[in-house]
């Protein structure tokens, strides 16, 4: 087997039995790092280590991805404009956390012969929050429903970031003192 030493130099073309002994003399182990290669190729390392250095890269990793969240709003064609109002809202505040939004339109009954009233309400929805997010799915009927999804402009890091500096600011604001008032209330001895 080709051994590599544990610093990363080429030790060469050893037996097994010598490469135990090594690694044996130096408290280590020996791992196999390439069992397909011609020789095998093992190194002698600190398995234990080894393996805590790759917990913590997959935990890094892990941490910096950001995981795609589709929220669902659903509509009717004929919506009351203060429900529009309160739907939209939803999909503002959606948007603004950086996740996806799904906006399906449900059609019952007669409705479902007039899909252009989806279609415009659809597309009002998307003129309103365009500042937001994007159409990153056009509207297309599926059975009795459209459906469109809408893309944040924004990444959802961004958009962490910029809450947790909203906050801070926040908190700055609220731990600073109030200045002392003018006519404060003043102790007044009493002469006797």
């Amino acid at each position: 087997m080709r051994l590599v030493g544990p610093n990363g130099e080429q030790v060469g073309i050893v037996r097994v039995e010598d490469a135990l002994r090594l690694a044996q003399e130096a408290d280590l182990d020996l791992v196999e790092v390439a069992p397909t290669a011609r020789p095998p190729v093992c190194k002698l390392m600190d398995f234990g280590k080894f393996k805590y250095e790759n917990a913590l890269k997959a935990r890094e990793a892990r941490k910096n991805q950001i995981n795609t969240v589709i929220k669902e709003i659903k509509l009717r064609p004929k919506i009351d404009p203060h429900d529009y109002g309160t739907k939209k809202g939803h999909v503002v505040r959606f948007l603004k956390a950086g996740d996806k939004v799904k906006v399906t339109i449900m059609f019952r009954g007669r409705e479902q012969s007039r899909p252009e009233l989806g279609f415009r309400l659809l597309q009002r929805l998307a003129e309103d929050v365009a500042e937001l997010g994007f159409v990153e799915s056009a509207p297309k009927q599926d059975g009795r429903n459209m459906i469109m999804v809408l893309g944040p402009t924004k990444k959802k890091a961004e958009a962490k970031a910029e809450e947790r500096r909203r906050r801070s600011v926040d908190a700055e604001g609220a731990s600073t003192p109030a200045p002392a008032a003018a006519d404060a209330a003043v102790p007044v001895e009493s002469q006797a």
